[in-house]
């Protein structure tokens, strides 16, 4: 079993920067994949950004060149850097973390952006 717990998030105005952490903790594997997921209330889950082992990254449309997501495999951490923060980026943001065909999911934290 693997544990997710994340931090960050909270309220900034627009063009603001936040910064998201998750940890992992637990029985993980070397091979995964991280990442960050939001969810608005009625919406369906979004991919933010994605981060594997290999180091390859990916990006939601949306947030390419503000937003910036790193890692640390020995320490099974994944970060999300969110620059020029938008209204509509604002959402409940959710960690997860993809091993051993699994897919495990952090608690969520709230990221609101308005003036």
């Amino acid at each position: 079993q693997v544990q997710l717990v994340e931090s960050g998030g909270g309220l900034v105005q627009p063009g603001g920067s936040l910064r998201l952490s998750c940890a992992a903790s637990g029985s993980t594997f070397s091979i995964n994949v991280m990442g960050w997921y939001r969810q608005a209330p009625g919406k369906q889950r979004e991919l933010v950004a994605t981060r594997a082992s290999n180091f390859f990254t990916k990006y939601a449309d949306s947030v390419k060149g503000r937003f910036t997501i790193s890692g640390d495999n020995a320490k099974n951490t994944v970060d999300l850097q969110m620059n020029n923060l938008k209204p509509e980026d604002t959402d409940v943001y959710y960690c997860y973390r993809n091993e051993r065909g699994r897919t495990y999911w952090g608690q969520g934290t709230q990221v609101t952006v308005s003036s």
